[in-house]
């Protein structure tokens, strides 16, 4: 990350007053959100560690459309968050209730990616089934009835994972998923059943790219079969697969298109493609220069680069801080090409949905029907147009019917670390730890 004083640019201007974080200390700091030609960055100064700039949008799709609707924090809520969040009742005074929480069940990984959130594989830590028991119990006392997220580490190396699940469901839980890497789920058939007769939703895959360079670059090892055969194993068993692609700068940056052609060539196993921008934080918590940082409106212009799909399918999380994540929806035509339902230009941002909506929504999109849908036979994704808008040989029948069992979900999430952190966005985040 650079140090940096406050550019002395004439035509920079202040577009946000929020806080931050020093990352340095980690002591809370007022900071400002300032636009200059190239980019918005976020500014702040520590009195003991100096001032830091960081990009958090690269001016490629307008930032103040994009945040149109979101209030700025009020000064009763800065005043009351300190962004220490396990310091505050999340229901009782948290800026958002809980769509989904996160519940790690082990800290051991069968890899060791360069890249990793959540150091997977440097701890043995192992928790017991009753100490996880118990978590669940405390997560439905607070009446959230989440989507829960069993993470890691790597939590298919559980082999209670199954019963796990099943305990989840009878507390209360409505949704579950889990957060893999999918070697287990193409290595173990069997154990792919149990998790599906224990009522898992969906599986939330680690799915960076096409090609096995980019998993020798980010998980240190060719693992592109696999993840097929592990997609091959749910859609068996008819657990929805959502890829989530971990995002680097000159990494796999160039195949955000491809990952989409490819989700939609393996749909309906695959129901939904989640991007998810670098953060940098748990093995890698070394800050980068600033030219290495990819931000949201960066991915959403190389994703309408690489695959046609226009700006106004984007639309900025509801639940969620706008600057947090983007939603589209498609529905797939009979041809295979995907066809925008979202359309930003008449969405009514200020209207601003429920953590419990927003779940619900999520959940009808990623997880896939038990029983058993119908059968249509499409073609093969072509290697021409992937996105249309053409609906003229789609008469109303069909196009009711393709709207409820032909859609695909394409979003994504950038996290924050202790860098770039905004509190205002952390304020209103739904995703609990």
């Amino acid at each position: 990350m650079i140090k940096t004083g406050y550019t002395s640019d004439q035509s920079a201007r202040v577009i946000r007053r929020t806080a931050s974080v020093c990352p340095v200390c980690l002591q809370r700091i007022p900071a400002e959100l300032v636009k200059e030609p190239e980019a918005i960055y976020l500014k702040k100064t520590c009195d003991d560690h100096g001032s830091f700039e960081v990009p958090v949008w690269r001016n490629k799709l307008d930032y103040e459309d994009w945040v149109m609707w979101e209030e700025p924090m009020t000064e009763e809520e800065q005043a009351f968050c300190d962004g220490r969040c396990a310091a505050c009742s999340v229901q009782e005074y948290h800026g958002q209730k809980t769509c989904c929480v996160i519940l790690e069940v082990t800290k051991r990984c069968n890899l060791h990616c360069p890249f990793c959130f959540a150091r997977g594989g440097d701890s043995t830590e192992f928790p017991s089934f009753e100490n996880l028991c118990d978590a669940i119990d405390k997560i439905v006392k607070l009446g959230v009835d989440p989507l829960l997220q069993l993470a890691g580490g790597e939590p298919t190396l559980r082999d209670d994972l199954p019963d796990l699940i099943r305990y989840a469901k009878a507390a209360g839980c409505p949704y579950a998923q889990i957060n893999t890497n999918g070697i287990r789920l193409a290595e173990d058939p069997e154990y792919v059943r149990a998790l599906s007769e224990s009522g898992l939703d969906i599986v939330f895959l680690q799915f960076d790219g096409v090609d096995d360079e980019v998993y020798r670059k980010l998980r240190g090892r060719n693992l592109l079969q696999t993840k097929l055969l592990a997609i091959e194993n749910c859609d068996r068993y008819r657990i929805g697969v959502t890829l989530v692609p971990t995002i680097v700068r000159g990494v796999n940056d160039y195949q955000i298109g491809a990952v989409i052609r490819k989700a939609v060539e393996l749909f309906p196993a695959v129901r939904s493609v989640h991007f998810q921008p670098v953060t940098y934080l748990g093995r890698y918590p070394n800050q980068p220069e600033n030219d290495q940082r990819y931000t949201l409106d960066e991915l959403m212009a190389d994703m309408m680069d690489q695959t046609g799909i226009p700006e106004s399918a984007f639309l900025p999380s509801r639940c969620d801080h706008a600057v947090c994540e983007f939603h589209s929806t498609f529905m797939l035509d009979s041809r295979r090409c995907l066809v925008p339902m979202t359309d930003r230009r008449n969405y009514a941002r200020q209207n601003r949905t429920t953590a419990k909506r927003n779940r619900i929504y999520v959940a009808e999109h990623w997880a896939r029907p038990k029983t058993e849908e119908q059968k249509e036979e499409l073609p093969a994704v072509s290697d021409g147009k992937l996105v249309t808008a053409d609906l003229e040989s789609m008469d109303f029948d069909t196009f009711i019917q393709a709207a409820r069992t032909r859609t695909i979900k394409i979003s994504a999430m950038a996290f924050q670390d202790a860098a770039n952190l905004d509190l205002e966005r952390l304020y209103r985040c739904s995703l609990h730890v």
